[in-house]
């Protein structure tokens, strides 16, 4: 069964997340303000791949300075959604 599920990120540029899920895979991603670009590029690697696989793959990625990411943010936001599933 798909299921939206939208996270609101903190310490990065973008300021909402919404994700497509099914089957414990990526179906989309779409990224509300931040490097539209590069965010695009993320969300088209995601697509299809299994939940566990994109937040290790993303979580611990450092944006300059800040203690987070987008590519982290993105592995919270699928944390949060595994713990509440």
């Amino acid at each position: 069964m798909r299921e939206t599920y939208v996270y609101h990120p903190s310490g990065v540029c973008s300021t909402e997340m919404i994700f497509e899920l099914e089957d414990g895979r990526i179906q989309d991603l779409k990224v509300i303000n931040g490097c539209n670009g590069n965010l695009k590029g993320i969300a088209a690697l995601l697509k299809g791949m299994e939940i566990e696989d994109a937040i290790g793959r993303l979580q611990g990625i450092l944006c300059g300075v800040k203690q987070t990411s987008c590519p982290d943010q993105i592995a919270k936001a699928l944390s949060q959604y595994q713990a509440s599933h």
